[in-house]
Parts: C-alpha cells; sequence; structure tokens
C-alpha cells in the first residue's frame, strides 16, 4: 500500500470523524429545536450525516482491504433545502425573541457545513484515484448546499432576531 493510500486512509478516518460530530449535533439540534420544520430539517441533516458516515466507513474499509475505492457506494438523496426559509417555518418569526437556541443552531450548523466543505475541497484535490476526487467533490458540493441553506436562513431571520432580542441598537 502506497503513500498516497495511507494519505486517503487518513483522510477518511477524519471524514469519518466529522460526518459523527455533525450527525450528534444535528442529532441534539433536532431534539431541542422548537420549531417543528426545524425539528424535522435538523433530523433529516442528522439522517445525511450519518449516511455519509456510513459511505465513508465503506470507502475506508475498501481501501485498508483492498486498496482502493469502493465504486459501488453511494451517498444516497439530497434533502431539498430550497427557498428562502428552508430550515424553519415562517411562524418563526412569531416567537424570534426567544429563538436563542435556533440562532445559536443555525451558527453553528454553519462553521460545521463551511468547515466541511472547504475539508472536502483539500481532500479531492489531494487525492490522485479519480473515483476519491469525484466523491470528495460530490461530498464538498453536498455540503456547501447545506452551508447556503443554512445561511439564507439566517439571513432571513438576523435583523428581526437581532431587533427583537434586544441587540441592535435603538
Amino acid at each position: 500500500m502506497g503513500t498516497n493510500n495511507q494519505d486517503i486512509i487518513n483522510g477518511l478516518q477524519q471524514a469519518i470523524q466529522t460526518e459523527s460530530y455533525g450527525h450528534y449535533f444535528y442529532s441534539m439540534a433536532a431534539a431541542t429545536i422548537e420549531d417543528q420544520k426545524g425539528k424535522e430539517i435538523f433530523k433529516t441533516l442528522a439522517q445525511e450525516e450519518l449516511a455519509h458516515m456510513r459511505f465513508l466507513q465503506d470507502q475506508h474499509q475498501s481501501f485498508v482491504e483492498q486498496g482502493k475505492a469502493d465504486d459501488a457506494a453511494r451517498l444516497g438523496p439530497q434533502a431539498d433545502l430550497s427557498g428562502s426559509s428552508p430550515i424553519f417555518s415562517t411562524a418563526i418569526k412569531n416567537r424570534i425573541s426567544t429563538a436563542h437556541f435556533e440562532m445559536t443552531a443555525l451558527s453553528v450548523a454553519i462553521n460545521l457545513e463551511l468547515s466541511s466543505e472547504q475539508f472536502y475541497r483539500k481532500q479531492s484535490q489531494a487525492a490522485s484515484d479519480p473515483t476519491v476526487a469525484k466523491f470528495f467533490i460530490d461530498l464538498a458540493d453536498w455540503e456547501s448546499g447545506h452551508y447556503h441553506a443554512l445561511l439564507r436562513q439566517q439571513e432571513e431571520l438576523k435583523q428581526d432576531y437581532w431587533a427583537e432580542a434586544g441587540f441592535a441598537p435603538s
């Protein structure tokens, strides 16, 4: 097994850990969020992170046992997070002054997704194996989709939240 395969294995181990953190964060957030749509979306994000983790575990096992990527492994379906309010229902605006956990969850999730996207892009660029480069770029694009949806939701709520929670100057 060459150095490049060991680099790939190390990258996969780090990616598995990252997806595990994401899964636990989104699961915890889903259990705490009051907004029903937000609860469902965060559960879906937790499931996607778990699916990514399993995909990466399959790739890791394939590299350890066979020294190559598993071409049959698939990432699975991606949630539709389109629209200006992709995470929370519009009803959250009625209680925006007390939506501290939701706004915090958005902020943490945005950083988590951006960090994951950057990591996957770096792994893709470093990979000499085209299959590995492709699945890392696919993961980067997926995380980018999450990042942009979360950011849109934060932008949608930020002004109201700042004003209602007393953060904005009067």
